[in-house]
């Protein structure tokens, strides 16, 4: 099953504000964990959609993706992340590093940190995930997902065509 949380239209890299949430997949077996499973790897979808399209730009290819917040906490979207991806997954051991960024700038600028690397090397990570299943599970899964998107794009209509 395929969750599209395209609640309010897909960002990058689709660009379709009339697209909408869907689920697509469910059979009469379908239950409440089908549903959370899906929702946790729509995330991992979307993050890999913008991963790919970033490597296509830049023509560089990701070694390691590092993650962080409040997601980043759940095992299965890390391992599944980490399947899709083809790459390790590094969670720190703290995984709010946006408010942590922003308190080691403040301290660089006041002085109380000495150099960026005197930072850096107070990283520590708290878990490291490695692809695990088979690559062409996961690209069969990756198809699945893009049909979703599909399905779910121009699903509204601009008022001017309605």
């Amino acid at each position: 099953m395929y969750m599209v949380p395209a609640f309010a239209g897909l960002g990058a890299p689709h660009w379709d504000p009339y697209a909408r949430g869907t689920c697509i997949g469910m059979t009469r077996g379908t239950n409440r964990a089908h549903f959370c499973r899906a929702a946790l790897e729509g995330i991992a979808y979307q993050s890999a959609d913008l991963i790919d399209c970033m490597t296509q730009d830049s023509g560089i290819e990701i070694k390691e993706l590092r993650v962080d917040g409040g997601a980043s906490k759940s095992q299965p979207l890390m391992q599944f992340q980490s399947d899709l991806l083809r790459v390790n997954v590094v969670r720190p051991e703290n995984v709010e590093t946006t408010a942590l960024g922003a308190a080691y700038l403040a301290g660089l600028a006041v002085g109380f940190w000495e150099s960026k690397e005197d930072i850096v090397s107070r990283w520590k990570a708290d878990a490291h995930f490695k692809p695990e299943r088979p690559e062409d599970e996961m690209k069969k899964l990756a198809a699945g997902w893009d049909r979703a998107v599909e399905r779910a794009k121009a699903w509204e209509l601009p008022e001017n065509e309605s």
